[in-house]
């Protein structure tokens, strides 16, 4: 997941809406705006897609050559993705922000003692929870072999992008009690 050639799923493509080719779009990133107009998009099997027209209001989208709700419908339930490098060049991050994918893999140090590595990002509302992968040393001494951290203040002292480590509060506790 670290490589830029690597594929970010970003959106689910639902069914469809008329009959001039739209679709509802349902997205999986916290960036609606880079499903601007030209933009390009890749299906599971690599095929490229590019955008005709997307409407964030109504949550739907148009691809290029698929015109009419029969070619649009070849596309239901499929997956859209973009790079890492793409999506760097066309989310725009605000200072001291950062994309989720930049926290996979990254350790999970608190009070000096690694506890683990960021695994997944798992979405429940309201928060977002990193799944991280207990440290060996842990594992064994008979603790779970992953854990959930909620990412807020509580628990999420920093992340150190550059060093790719979350600096923890009270996440040992977590993981004594999963």
């Amino acid at each position: 997941m670290k490589s830029s050639g690597k594929l970010l799923k970003i959106a689910q493509i639902g069914r469809g809406v008329g009959l001039r080719g739209f679709l509802k779009l349902h997205l999986h990133s916290d960036f609606p705006e880079q499903f601007k107009k030209d933009s390009k998009f890749y299906l599971s099997n690599k095929k490229e897609l590019i955008v005709e027209e997307y409407d964030q209001k109504r949550g739907t989208i148009k691809f290029v050559g698929f015109d009419d709700k029969e070619s649009a419908s070849t596309l239901t339930n499929q997956f859209l993705y973009t790079t890492y490098k793409e999506s760097r060049e066309n989310c725009s991050l605000k200072e001291g922000e950062f994309f989720w994918f930049d926290l996979m893999g990254a350790l999970i140090l608190e009070d000096g003692m690694t506890l683990g590595q960021v695994e997944d990002i798992q979405r429940f509302e309201p928060d977002d929870f990193l799944l991280v992968k207990t440290d060996k040393r842990f594992v064994d001494m008979s603790l779970p072999k992953q854990f959930l951290i909620p990412y807020i203040e509580r628990f999420i002292l920093k992340f150190d992008k550059e060093n790719k480590i979350v600096y923890t509060k009270d996440a040992l506790e977590l993981l004594k009690s999963s």
